[in-house]
């Protein structure tokens, strides 16, 4: 499909310029054909239209003049913001969060992956509708004589969605009680678990497959992965690991997805070690650190031992190597998964921090 991008850079943001590169690239993975931009700057989002009215017409003549059939906004608006935007375009209005929705559900492969996407999407959409119905009242100030089918047709797609929603919680509670069985009997075959974090493309799918000799699928696109994927492997010195491979992270990943996905997430809770893989040739590595550890830090996972895994080397030039910190523990690795170059400087991390934390348990 057409589609037209609009991007507002707020409050003069300094790294506007890779957040809008990283919108045209979920934009691109949703498969949309991008026939136009426009980027404007702003103090404050407009109540009404999130841009003003100057702009949006200067918006709507370039998507029609591109024969655009979507806009896509690079922020998330409101029921009222996106309704009046529809309104000026004449065509749909999608925000971030739902281009986000839209792409786990296209990437979407299990059954468990599926509910969860279909159940933050009624999320958003029970969300809207509120919005919608709060915001027919205020025009029409709630009195008797505007509660006619319209309320009455809303309250009843509330009450449908309400119940869907019910259904799928109910679903997603039992993969629940089979991960805690599946995560007992790990825990009874003593075998020590590790899982991969890394905000989305950094290469955690390709490392996964490198250290497992597996065929998880692995793209260069934002969430490749939404499906967790473990596997076995066998490390001298550290015995029996299970390895598992995250759904990736994002800026601003909307809460209904952090909701709907806790089932998948909470297998970073049961971690003995997280292995925090990041893009070291992205510029915004620092950014991306900085998310990742927020949704550790949202889920209750902050305090799990962790190794940065600096990926793609190959890219940079770097030396693939291992890094301990002050106290003697494993803080850095470097290496290159596509390039399997350096893995053996994560066996080796994995085998020192198990020992460490060993000795830690012992000690008590």
């Amino acid at each position: 499909m057409q589609a037209f991008i609009i991007d507002v850079n707020l409050y003069g943001e300094l790294d506007f310029q890779a957040h809008h590169e990283e919108f045209v690239m979920l934009a691109k993975g949703a498969g949309a054909k991008i026939v136009g931009t426009l980027v404007a700057n702003r103090d404050k989002p407009d109540p009404a239209l999130y841009l003003g009215k100057g702009k949006v017409e200067e918006a709507v003549a370039l998507a029609a003049a591109a024969g655009a059939e979507l806009i896509l906004f690079g922020q998330s608006l409101s029921p009222a913001q996106q309704r009046n935007l529809e309104r000026e375009f004449k065509c749909r209005v999608v925000d971030r969060v739902a281009l986000i929705l839209d792409i786990f559900a296209l990437r979407a492969q299990s059954h468990e992956g599926k509910i969860q996407v279909e159940l933050a999407q009624l999320q958003y959409m029970r969300s809207r509708l509120s919005g919608m119905w709060t915001n027919l009242a205020q025009q029409q100030g709630g009195v008797i004589g505007t509660r006619g089918p319209g309320e009455t047709q809303l309250e009843l797609d509330r009450r449908v969605i309400g119940r869907r929603i019910k259904i799928l919680h109910e679903r997603l509670e039992k993969v629940r009680k089979q991960r805690d069985n599946q995560r007992r009997q790990r825990i009874r075959r003593g075998a020590f678990v590790v899982s991969l974090v890394g905000y989305t493309n950094t290469g955690k799918s390709t490392l996964f497959n490198a250290m497992t000799r597996a065929d998880a699928y692995a793209a260069d696109q934002l969430f490749a992965t939404l499906d967790t994927t473990t596997r076995r492997v066998w490390i001298e010195n550290a015995g029996q690991v299970t390895l598992s491979d995250t759904v990736g992270f994002i800026r601003e990943l909307p809460p209904t997805l952090i909701e709907a996905f806790k089932a998948t997430l909470e297998e970073t809770l049961y971690a003995d070690l997280l292995l925090h893989v990041i893009d070291s040739s992205n510029p915004q590595k620092e950014e991306q650190i900085f998310e990742v550890n927020k949704v550790l830090q949202e889920i209750g996972a902050q305090h799990i031992p962790t190794i940065l895994v600096y990926n793609k080397t190959d890219l940079t030039g770097q030396e693939p190597r291992l890094e301990v910190n002050e106290s003697g523990h494993v803080s850095r690795v470097f290496l290159s998964a596509s390039e399997r170059s350096g893995l053996e400087f994560l066996r080796e991390a994995i085998v020192l921090t198990k020992q460490q934390l060993e000795k830690t348990i012992d000690a008590k």
